[in-house]
């Protein structure tokens, strides 16, 4: 499977990016996953609920099934967070997956940098990194800058990246 990562401070807009970017792509034919890194503590469960119940009681995985989805929880405990490719084993095989957050992960990026939020970008310290996409282009000097408005110049990049054929 091949990675691309959406990298860029917190608000920056990499969710509101991917939403926009991977129904282009799937128009493509490109089947799509994705993994988000968070840096906080987070639960798609519920307390009361049984699967809740059976991690708190100890289970290191709970699988939850019905006919419309399935989802797999796994509690890490005192183990050290996963790397990318740990995560990518437990995946289906897709044509793409994009990457939310990673920023330190050594796979092919772009940089959503928006510097009215008053933070110091990450490409020019990152080599991964492969543009940049902004709302404010003309105050940046970069190797490939991409207008943030446009996201089908983005996915553009992405698809052309690989090197896909339609």
């Amino acid at each position: 499977m091949k990675i691309f990562g959406i990298v860029g401070t917190s608000g920056s807009g990499k969710t509101t990016l991917l939403e926009q970017i991977i129904p282009i792509l799937r128009e493509r034919g490109l089947s799509i996953s994705t993994i988000k890194h968070t840096h906080h503590q987070f639960d798609v469960d519920k307390p009361g609920k049984d699967s809740y119940r059976q991690r708190e009681a100890g289970a290191e995985e709970v699988m939850l099934a019905s006919r419309h989805r399935w989802a797999l929880l796994h509690e890490i405990r005192e183990q050290d967070e996963p790397e990318i490719e740990d995560l990518l084993k437990h995946m289906s095989p897709v044509d793409l997956v994009l990457v939310e957050g990673f920023k330190k992960h050594a796979h092919p990026k772009i940089e959503i940098y928006r510097p009215a939020n008053g933070r110091d970008p990450l490409w020019p310290h990152d080599e991964t990194i492969l543009a940049v996409a902004s709302d404010e282009i003309s105050n940046l000097d970069s190797h490939d800058l991409i207008d943030l408005n446009d996201v089908s110049a983005i996915a553009n990049f992405i698809f052309d990246h690989f090197e896909w054929e339609v």
